[in-house]
């Protein structure tokens, strides 16, 4: 028997009701995708995320009232008991525009540009509602040069992100150094000569030891502990 596909809500935030309605007849048409609300300012996208605990937020990041940024900040910290913050997807005018680095350090689990493909959106929106990052590795090196240029002293880990760096063994540690390096599970399975699913089952086990949400915070991470040079 087949399983069911998975229902991936969507929060909608952008200030330009266009924008709004072609992305929602968009996602509409998706078989496995639920728009669950728009949002028009970053305070309605903060409080709709709270009230429909969407599964992926689409932020614009130029919004009135509140910003994208902000907004990213409050929605990832914003945790009901037990339950996950909806995970925030950026959506740019430029490539790594100067708010990117922002967004990914306020929780983002990634960053889209605004002309992106739409199969590149659903792409997206598909990778950061199962826990991945989206965000080329090519651009892995430039968010690390940016972190680098804006925190020549990176910000010590907290007691317990340093415990849990800790606890990863020889192998765990090796591929989170790799992550930090940009490397997609393929490159780090040749690199270590193993299985792409041995490889996922890691970075699995690395991301719940270090309390990383996704991809990018796990690059973030690694910088603050020393594990990667830019």
């Amino acid at each position: 028997m087949t399983d069911t596909p998975r229902t991936i809500r969507v929060l909608i935030a952008d200030d330009q009701p266009l924008q709004r309605m072609g992305t929602t007849m968009f996602l509409t048409g998706q078989p496995d995708i639920e728009v669950a609300g728009e949002a028009g300012d970053g305070g309605e996208a903060v409080r709709l995320a709270r009230e429909l605990r969407p599964d992926v937020v689409l932020m614009d990041v130029r919004m009135p009232h509140l910003d994208g940024i902000a907004a990213t900040r409050r929605i990832v910290t914003d945790r009901q008991g037990s339950e996950e913050a909806p995970r925030v997807l950026l959506l740019t005018t430029f490539d790594l525009d100067e708010y990117v680095l922002s967004g990914v350090e306020a929780g983002a689990s990634g960053f889209l540009t605004k002309d992106a493909e739409l199969g590149d959106l659903l792409s997206g929106i598909r990778a950061v509602a199962a826990g991945d990052a989206v965000i080329a590795p090519s651009a892995t090196r430039r968010l690390l040069r940016r972190l680098a240029a804006g925190h020549p002293d990176p910000v010590p880990l907290s007691a317990e992100e340093h415990a849990g760096i800790g606890t990863l063994t020889a192998r765990e540690r090796m591929i989170l150094v790799a992550i930090g390096e940009g490397l997609t599970n393929a490159e780090i399975s040749r690199r270590l000569h193993l299985a792409e699913s041995t490889v996922k089952s890691h970075v699995g086990r690395i991301f719940g030891k270090i309390g990383a949400r996704d991809r990018v915070h796990a690059v973030i991470l690694a910088f603050r502990a020393g594990l990667v040079r830019v």
